[in-house]
């Protein structure tokens, strides 16, 4: 079972739909029992960094999802969900995330970049990915395609091993991470047409 993590902060329909799309059947699940049968995740989000950590603990998901990230169970994080994945976000405080992953969030800032100028946040809309390497969740598109992002603050992993996609806006930044078992994006593959639910049908297919 594919489970779609539901803690009050995800397009989840959608998600599941993209899924249904490709001829896969995908649950949307909020407890911590529902979580551990799950032979996938997936953790969507979209809001505040701070709420999705509280609502998680208020629901008894948070062990049970770094549990499920270091169990080799193919995970699944899109957009906030591939937030959470690191060590902290700069998201209005400083707030601690999953840790799954050494990094930090932190927020588009132009501010003392003149080749960004005009450059509005959130970076809203259609933009290319690019990658170097081979990923199976990629099997089968040709670098360059477009996804689409909604987002004012992106990763920064310590470890520049983890990122397997890249996306410029303004700069260069992670769009995509993959680290044995967990895969994330910081664009929406369940609202970027065929090159997304071609992602959704590899992951499925793991």
């Amino acid at each position: 079972m594919i489970a779609i993590v539901d803690y009050g902060m995800g397009n989840l329909r959608s998600v599941q739909k993209g899924f249904e799309r490709v001829g896969a059947s995908a649950e949307i699940v909020s407890s911590p029992d529902q979580l551990q049968r799950a032979s996938k995740v997936v953790l969507p989000g979209v809001g505040a960094f701070r709420d999705a950590m509280t609502h998680l603990g208020e629901q008894g998901l948070i062990e049970p999802l770094v549990q499920a990230g270091e169990s080799g169970r193919p995970f699944l994080g899109i957009c906030l969900g591939l937030q959470l994945l690191f060590d902290v976000s700069y998201e209005d405080g400083e707030y601690q995330g999953l840790g799954l992953l050494p990094g930090r969030v932190v927020r588009f800032d132009f501010s003392e970049d003149p080749a960004a100028t005009g450059l509005k946040v959130p970076h809203m809309g259609w933009n290319q990915l690019t990658w170097t390497a081979p990923c199976p969740l990629l099997e089968g598109l040709e670098c360059g395609q477009h996804f689409y992002f909604v987002h004012s603050y992106y990763v920064d992993p310590i470890g520049p091993e983890v990122t397997c996609g890249h996306c410029n806006y303004g700069h260069d930044f992670t769009a995509m991470i993959w680290r044995d078992n967990l895969f994330a994006t910081q664009f929406h593959p369940e609202k970027s047409r065929q090159a997304g639910l071609a992602m959704l049908r590899n992951f499925a297919a793991l």
